[in-house]
């Protein structure tokens, strides 16, 4: 007599969970020093000051993400009014302004060449805009639809050309896009509940990307199977955010349980934890600076958290925001970095 499938169900989860156990203590026998440890000879960093050094003004509801253009000067946002703005962070000049067709437009990238922006949300769809010179140019007749998921849209990012895109969803997957011809190249399973973040690895020949979501689990891709070549899971609720470390050995999470973690690709485990007593909301972004030293975090409590990355220390903590930091990232030359906000603004500190 064939077993029940409910029995099978049951055996198979527990023999799952006894091997993660066992996997975990593996893990743990190579654990031989802690980060903080290794780093107590390194110099500690001196006081620096960062304040708010332009604020941009002109979305109508919550900022939800942000990306530079590789011209370190400009930046496009999307906000849960479907408005995406391109903005000269310099001049704090709004350059293009596109309503999409849906509110909460959790997602927007800029392409490499800075001639596209890509975007979207609660549309299931990721949309491609060129941009033009021309001020007058209708963007969203030239609007191009490239994915399609079965669920809200969480993040998008462009490989390293113009022409592939790769996307992030509350469908539980990640997908790699030809942006050409809308055809999905890859599709990435793996997360056992909504994916709310990715980062892709900063090399040129990159083929690994970083996905996070609400099943607490991190996951290293390899772009080219499909498959996932390494998952981490400590936190102890949803990852807002993942990043990797400039030099793409290494990378970060911010999480709900109000602690940014570092992950060691090499040593495929945790080796650092980034959080204190007085830090009880969460953390909804996270982003290194360009020498990898300084962990900034954006919390739920509208504070910005700068974190010493190899003593695990919090070495500054920035006000200003009057609602929840919903995203930050460093300027691509890494000499000011901007964060978004509920409070409908936008902030470049230096």
């Amino acid at each position: 007599m064939a077993a029940q499938p409910s029995d099978t169900l049951a055996t198979l989860k527990t023999e799952s969970e006894t091997l993660k156990t066992k996997l975990e203590e593996e893990r743990a026998k190579l654990h031989d020093v802690e980060l903080h440890q290794v780093a107590e000879k390194t110099e500690a960093l001196g006081q620096f000051v960062m304040k708010t050094r332009r604020t941009l003004k002109g979305h109508g509801n919550k900022v939800l993400c942000l990306d530079w253009c590789k011209d370190k000067r400009r930046i496009v946002s999307s906000s849960q009014d479907g408005k995406v703005i391109v903005w000269d962070a310099f001049t704090t000049n709004k350059e293009h302004a596109v309503t999409m067709p849906c509110t909460w437009v959790m997602a927007c990238a800029y392409a490499p060449s800075g001639c596209a922006v890509a975007c979207g949300g609660l549309d299931n769809k990721c949309s491609v805009y060129p941009l033009s010179l021309d001020k007058n140019e209708n963007l969203a007749a030239k609007k191009k639809s490239v994915a399609m998921h079965t669920n809200y849209l969480s993040a998008c990012c462009f490989t390293n050309s113009d022409m592939q895109i790769l996307t992030s969803s509350g469908d539980g997957t990640c997908a790699l896009w030809d942006v050409e011809s809308g055809q999905m190249l890859q599709s990435f399973h793996g997360h056992a509940a909504d994916v709310l973040c990715l980062d892709l690895a900063p090399s040129e020949t990159g083929n690994t990307f970083v996905s996070g979501g609400c099943d607490k689990k991190s996951c290293v891709w390899d772009m080219r199977t499909g498959q996932c070549v390494q998952s981490f899971e400590t936190h102890e609720s949803d990852i807002n955010s993942v990043r990797y470390y400039p030099s793409g050995d290494a990378f970060a999470s911010g999480s709900d349980d109000a602690t940014c973690r570092l992950y060691d690709l090499r040593a495929d485990r945790e080796v650092a934890i980034y959080s204190k007593e007085s830090i009880i909301f969460g953390a909804s972004s996270v982003d290194f600076s360009l020498s990898g030293r300084l962990l900034f975090g954006g919390y739920n409590d509208y504070t910005i958290n700068v974190w010493d990355v190899l003593k695990g220390t919090r070495v500054s903590i920035l006000f200003g925001h009057e609602n929840r930091v919903s995203t930050l990232r460093v300027s691509p030359d890494g000499t000011a970095f901007c964060s978004g906000s509920w409070d409908h603004t936008l902030r470049i500190w230096a």
